[in-house]
């Protein structure tokens, strides 16, 4: 049975998430959460947030044991962009475009 959990409108580039996203795919539960901890990119701690959510979506709600789940599918969508302006010389003015994210992971067991 396929549990799902979803982190939207997460403030950061989907590129570095997809980065770690790639890192848990097909792994068990117990050791994609090992991966996370020791990984030293920075947004490893937010996918690690959904991951969590997601076992205890399979806990509590299908009853699941989290021994037995491993990871199916872990990507990122994009957001929205908040577009800001930042001020440049002689009068203009450029576009500053900071990008959100859509974290889902999916597990199974």
């Amino acid at each position: 049975m396929e549990v799902r959990a979803v982190a939207k409108y997460v403030r950061v580039s989907p590129l570095k998430v997809k980065r770690v996203t790639d890192l848990i795919k097909g792994k068990q539960v117990e050791e994609a959460i090992k991966i996370l901890n020791f990984t030293r990119i920075g947004n490893a701690r937010k996918v690690k947030k959904v991951l969590k959510s997601a076992m205890a979506n399979a806990q509590n709600n299908f009853g699941l044991a989290s021994n037995t789940l491993y990871v199916k599918r872990a990507f990122v969508d994009k957001g929205s962009i908040l577009k800001r302006m930042k001020p440049r010389a002689r009068g203009r003015a450029d576009m500053i475009r900071r990008r959100t994210s859509h974290i889902t992971v999916i597990v199974e067991g």
